[in-house]
């Protein structure tokens, strides 16, 4: 007795800690968690010569007990010649009978214990190209431990069961196919419960898609939804208990929807209180993206027994109703469900997304000061340790690496907001619209470099080296900044940048600050970093008291260092340039011990138009109208001064 109370309160501690910490960390440790039961699980080769179109899922389930049974009707079309058909299963449910749906009769099969399969074996070779259906009848408890993919337990005393197969767990109930290789076109999930609860409450069952409506039988009540999108096992879903079920409706642009919720009577009143926030958030995504994946279904919450949420394509398990779980599960509909990633390699094509989507509700619903502060607290955690990439390299395919709540969502989240900020807003939002309607992944799975490749199409732009740094590259940027007003009118900078890992040999960065004067004066400055060392310099019209490098927490970096420069050249003073306005020459005049080596000029938008060799007169009849800086380098530093040409 005394080891089953450990095993329970280790398996509780999750739901503590979420509720404390409630944020991106809390939810990627939930699903690591989750997930960890799973780790051993590899890809099946054997499962990849043919082609699911559609599964009919009948299941028979009394949420007081933990035995299933049911019947899986397939539908699919082989790929290559085959003589058997290989699903995923698990040895705790046990297969009784198979039927070819073409003739009607029984097919041998062998059930594969040691691999986690059920091999059916045809009567003749299916052809390559040619559709043929089974259904195969099973039963078993898929609770070995009292927790796992399908999970049996209570809620105030009445009796709840629900699934979460994310990543490697729908073949611990039905017989599926369970890796990242093949969406099911479509499915029909038929949920037959006792009526009523032990404490006289009836039931209401939960699954992805349209409810199409219930019947009864006896003491029975079976409940149809059907799903006509492509979906992955692991997205597949079935709850029941005694919910209380309220909707919210979606207008949709006059093709409204509805947003059911189903949730535990005692809870009815904390969740209609934090719930009808999912409403402005599906507007807001709809807005920014395109509109829901599945509006002539539904979208859905269905409370469950853990503290965090998954993100089942139309209807989200939640184990609370924070506006944050609520945003990033339904940002998944869009990044993770209607598009999946190709590989748990990829996964912050969903985690990271998805992550970054409850950032964009933060800043559109609460403002940019808390946006600033939420990208702030994800940069606090990305950095905490020197190493680690987004992206999935190597042989580390663990579960804890696969839902590292600081790489796979964090830092993939502030790789999105970068290439927000290197493409611009209208650039970016465009990409991700088409990365969304492409019809190679739209309710498809794309991977990473699918994803680059979508965004260089619609940009037109080499995003080589952004994503060699900041997707597959591992660490992040300091930053050491000297700066100057050597002049009242113009203020310098001088970066240079050191790395926390070797992978990555120079982050190329766009910087910005923000300058502050004695009269609340404020100024935001933006420049490309392409090289160590480098210099800008750009005008001010008051003196700058302090200088705030990063004043939006729009950079990955860490142990920056921002200081005044003493290393102006004691000639600041002495040299001066005439005619101003200049037309077509402008001169200089210096003392006879100072030697200048060249001069460079630079417009407004710190860019260098003209870099010359030192002469005492410089043709400038090239140059447009406008403001511009001179510089003027020398051993003791560089001499800075403004000229305006007519």
């Amino acid at each position: 007795m005394r080891s089953h109370f450990i095993l329970i309160f280790f398996f509780l501690y999750p739901i503590v800690s979420f509720c404390q910490k409630n944020d991106i960390e809390s939810i990627a440790e939930f699903e690591s968690i989750i997930a960890g039961k799973k780790i051993n699980y590899k890809s099946n080769l054997n499962t990849s010569d043919y082609d699911l179109k559609y599964h009919k899922l009948e299941f028979q389930i009394d949420p007081s007990s933990s035995e299933i049974s049911g019947q899986i009707t397939s539908h699919f079309v082989a790929k290559t010649d085959i003589s058997e058909v290989v699903f995923d299963m698990d040895e705790n449910i046990v297969a009784s009978e198979v039927i070819s749906l073409t003739t009607g009769n029984f097919l041998e099969f062998q059930q594969n214990n040691s691999d986690g399969e059920l091999i059916v074996f045809l009567e003749e070779p299916l052809l390559s190209g040619v559709k043929d259906s089974l259904k195969v009848a099973y039963s078993g408890n898929p609770v070995s431990s009292g927790f796992g993919s399908y999970e049996v337990s209570t809620h105030d005393d009445s009796p709840i069961m629900w699934t979460l197969s994310e990543p490697y767990g729908a073949k611990a109930w039905w017989p599926c196919k369970q890796d990242l290789n093949d969406k099911i076109d479509s499915i029909d999930v038929f949920i037959t419960t006792p009526k009523f609860n032990p404490n006289n409450e009836e039931y209401v069952a939960v699954s992805n898609g349209l409810e199409i409506g219930q019947s009864y039988s006896e003491d029975l009540k079976t409940t149809h939804f059907k799903h006509k999108y492509p979906i992955p096992a692991y997205l597949i879903a079935v709850a029941i208990t005694n919910y209380d079920v309220y909707n919210h409706t979606v207008e949709n642009n006059g093709n409204p929807f509805e947003i059911v919720n189903y949730v535990y009577p005692e809870s009815i009143d904390y969740a209609t209180a934090n719930t009808p926030v999912t409403v402005e958030i599906m507007n807001l995504f709809t807005e920014l993206f395109e509109e829901y994946p599945f509006s002539d279904e539904k979208y859905g919450h269905a409370q469950f027994g853990w503290g965090g949420g998954m993100e089942h394509t139309t209807v989200s398990f939640m184990g609370s109703f924070s506006r944050s779980l609520i945003a990033h599960e339904l940002a998944h509909q869009w990044f993770g469900n209607k598009i999946t990633c190709g590989s748990w390699r990829d996964i912050w094509l969903n985690e990271g997304f998805a992550t970054y989507l409850s950032g964009i509700v933060e800043e559109n619903l609460d403002g940019e000061n808390d946006f600033t502060n939420w990208k702030q607290s994800r940069i606090n955690s990305i950095t905490n340790q020197p190493d680690g990439s987004v992206y999935i390299s190597g042989n580390d395919t663990t579960v804890s690496r696969v839902f590292s709540g600081r790489l796979s969502y964090s830092k993939g989240a502030m790789v999105l907001h970068m290439l927000r900020n290197e493409l611009g807003d209208a650039p970016f939002f465009q990409s991700l619209q088409n990365y969304l309607a492409d019809e190679n992944f739209s309710y498809a799975y794309a991977k990473s470099d699918e994803f680059i490749d979508s965004v260089e199409n619609t940009t037109n732009r080499d995003l080589t080296e952004f994503f060699a740094d900041w997707l597959y590259g591992e660490g992040y940027p300091s930053f050491q900044i000297e700066w100057s007003q050597p002049e009242s009118d113009l203020v310098t900078f001088q970066i240079f940048q050191d790395q926390s890992h070797p992978s990555v040999d120079f982050f190329e960065s766009k910087l910005k600050f923000k300058l502050e004067g004695s009269n609340s004066e404020e100024l935001v400055l933006e420049f490309n970093l392409e090289y160590n060392g480098q210099e800008f310099t750009a005008p001010v019209d008051f003196q700058v008291n302090e200088v705030n490098f990063d004043p939006f927490s729009d950079i990955i970096s860490r142990n920056n260092q921002i200081t005044l420069s003493q290393q102006e050249s004691v000639f600041q003073n002495q040299v001066s340039i005439y005619p101003t306005p200049a037309s077509s020459t402008i001169n200089f005049i210096k003392p006879d011990n100072l030697v200048i080596d060249t001069v460079a000029i630079y417009n407004m938008n710190a860019q260098i138009v003209m870099s010359e060799n030192f002469s005492e007169n410089l043709n400038i009849k090239n140059l447009n109208a406008g403001k511009y800086i001179v510089k003027m380098h020398n051993d003791s530093g560089n001499i800075y001064k403004s000229i305006i040409i007519k």
